[in-house]
């Protein structure tokens, strides 16, 4: 299970974890090879740990805070470089996609490389990008370097993802991935306000500037502590062929809804991106299965507690950024709000969330996982329902209402969720099963966007003249949508609960 380690009088004790205190009581535990003995748990968090997970943590902000901070900003670069708003976005969507590839390659680099190293190279990517996204000569220019900050997100939050999983123990872990939820859930949703208020007084260019100090402070801060070895010093295999499946797999599917949206029918490109997405998929898996060592361990998922919670997991961040994106473009179109306005109806929700994430990973803690994924999971379900229900009596007032609600019901399951998962994996699974969460968290946001981008597009295809209430039905069939996700988020929470498998118990030294 997950690793910590420490030196007394010159000999490594071992740490090992368990879930319930029934099962710290058992006499012996059956595992796939040995029978391991019980011990007390360890739950100290040394002060060098958490300054590693908030020299990683600071990283993983500056690059999803940038992810979201230039949608507001589009029209004005539409007219500095003089190119259409589809050339524009793909200053977003190519950064996500570039995210989510890197990630997937996550689990070999937290094996094969020291985490240092890998934070070192994190930082000099995102200082590079940011240097050519601060003075960029062209729009060319400016991708470049927002595809280099994304290679740097790519890589930062797996590493803090990996670092609270190995060296935090198993009954303080809640607390730290509350955090980790924190930053991941808080910075995106503040990035259009922030955006919005550079450009608003000063110029795009000065978002990247601004993020320069964090990069050096995080720097200094992990330069200083974070010390964890590679899981294996032997040299690792590098799936390159399910790389290139995977780009294909998730280009191809994001494909599907940009070309949805801008013919409004199933003509025969939407046709041909299914078909290539099917295809795509099915070599994908066929190649994870036959793999030695695939790039995403899909054996994984066969434990049913790990599966369940990692369709809870994709589907709770596609909510999550799909409604952050949805809601502004909503109170815009319908309710006439301006940019800053419909960024700020965002922030009092991003921000009670946030600062419930670390309470609802110490409840984690305390009573397990059935009592706040289920209460997240029935909030998300009201929360998405009340707006479609709401859709055409909506006000800014009650948006903002309604968006605490939601967010409040995000951050006390989301970061819970992966905790709770982690248990069920053994130790020499973890930066799998790392790799594959974080995987999902990227890609899950840029699908939500892309699909509820595609319901508004298909409602102004079929009401062209008539962008109002074209908003109006796009939201409402997004919703709609969100509703049958998230029951089925529900659902599958309530079966988790119901299995109650006890997770394996690892005995595995870490030296540092």
């Amino acid at each position: 299970m997950h690793r910590n380690a420490f030196h007394e009088t010159g000999i490594c004790r071992y740490r090992y974890f368990a879930n319930e205190v029934a099962i710290l009581k058992a006499d012996t535990v059956k595992d796939d090879t040995a029978e391991v003995p019980t011990a007390p748990e360890e739950t100290h968090v040394s002060a060098r740990t958490k300054l590693s997970i908030g020299a990683t943590a600071l990283l993983s902000f500056v690059g999803v805070l940038t992810e979201t901070s230039l949608n507001v900003t589009f029209p004005t670069m539409t007219k500095e470089f003089g190119l259409p708003l589809s050339t524009i976005q793909l200053l977003t969507s190519g950064y996500l996609l570039m995210v989510t590839l890197v990630m997937s390659t996550s689990s070999f680099l937290l094996k094969r490389f020291d985490a240092r190293l890998l934070f070192r190279l994190a930082i000099a990517t995102s200082l590079a990008g940011t240097v050519l996204c601060s003075v960029p000569a062209n729009y060319w220019v400016l991708l470049a370097g927002r595809l280099l900050q994304a290679a740097a997100t790519g890589v930062s939050t797996p590493l803090m993802m990996h670092v609270i999983l190995s060296l935090v123990p198993q009954r303080r872990r809640g607390v730290y991935m509350g955090i980790a939820g924190m930053v991941i859930s808080l910075a995106p949703t503040l990035g259009p306000t922030y955006g919005g208020l550079i450009n608003y007084y000063w110029s795009w260019h000065i978002i990247f500037v601004l993020t320069v100090p964090l990069l050096l402070l995080s720097y200094i801060l992990g330069e200083l502590n974070l010390r964890l070895s590679p899981r294996s010093k032997a040299a690792q295999h590098f799936d390159a062929l399910g790389l290139v499946l995977l780009t294909f797999a998730l280009v191809s599917l994001t494909q599907i809804f940009d070309r949805l949206g801008a013919s409004g029918t199933f003509n025969a490109p939407v046709l041909i991106a299914i078909t290539a997405t099917v295809i795509a998929f099915a070599l994908l898996i066929w190649h994870s299965v036959s793999s030695r060592a695939p790039l995403l361990n899909g054996r994984l998922l066969k434990t049913p507690t790990v599966g369940l919670r990692a369709i809870n997991f994709f589907i709770l961040q596609f909510i999550n950024i799909g409604s952050s994106f949805l809601i502004p473009v909503f109170a815009e179109l319908f309710l006439g709000a301006n940019s800053m306005h419909a960024g700020l109806l965002l922030l009092p929700g991003s921000l009670l969330g946030a600062l419930i994430a670390p309470f609802a990973g110490s409840v984690y803690d305390r009573h397990g996982a059935a009592l706040p994924l289920l209460v997240s999971n029935i909030s998300m379900l009201i929360g998405v329902g009340a707006f479609w229900w709401l859709t055409g009596n909506l006000t800014l007032p009650l948006i903002t209402g309604l968006y605490i609600f939601l967010k409040l019901g995000f951050n006390i399951g989301y970061s819970n969720t992966m905790s709770d998962a982690s248990k069920y994996v053994a130790a020499e699974q973890q930066t799998d099963f790392n790799s594959m969460f974080n995987t999902f968290q990227q890609y899950a946001g840029s699908l939500g966007t892309s699909v509820l981008a595609c319901s508004l597009a298909v409602s102004e295809v079929a009401r062209p003249g008539d962008p109002t209430h074209a908003a109006a039905e796009g939201t409402s069939h997004g919703f709609m949508l969100l509703i049958g996700l998230a029951l089925i988020a529900l659902i599958a929470t309530v079966v988790s609960v119901a299995l109650r498998h006890k997770p394996p118990i690892r005995l595995t030294p870490v030296k540092i």
